[in-house]
């Protein structure tokens, strides 16, 4: 069972899918919720930048992996491997294939990406001005 995280992955033929029961607000919380409750903040706290303006802590090494390997392959595990839903895999403009769409304003900071993509493409690197998590009682 020792090794590396991300080689641990099946094939997406190898899988049946799971299906996950909805939220319930007691025990299990709504994606936006979840990601409000880890209190990271992206704005820049050592200047009045807006988050916009941040260098990019998320990127890819090839831009053509994730849909080429990881999506052909895995069927888009970062989509399930993200608590905070900052990947996804949505139509190109034709319609007739999909992209790799990342949504770094969501990002908990929480480092699952770097360590579980298959392919070892995405790099994750500290984001500037530590903002967050900020978890309550730690």
């Amino acid at each position: 069972f020792l090794g590396a995280d991300h080689r641990k992955l099946k094939p997406a033929a190898q899988c049946q899918p799971v299906d996950y029961p909805k939220p319930d607000g007691k025990i299990t919380f709504d994606l936006l919720t979840s990601v409000a409750l880890t209190g990271t903040n992206h704005l820049h706290h050592r200047t009045t930048e807006p988050p916009g303006d941040q260098p990019p802590h998320l990127t890819l090494m090839d831009d053509t992996v994730q849909v080429k390997q990881n999506l052909a392959v895995y069927d888009g595990p970062e989509g399930h491997f993200c608590p905070a839903g900052v990947y996804e895999y949505v139509p190109t403009e034709d319609g007739q294939s999909k992209k790799f769409q990342i949504s770094a304003q969501n990002c908990i900071h929480c480092k699952t990406c770097d360590i579980k993509d298959p392919s070892q493409n995405i790099n994750w690197v500290a984001p500037e001005g530590g903002g967050g998590p900020a978890y309550n009682g730690m």
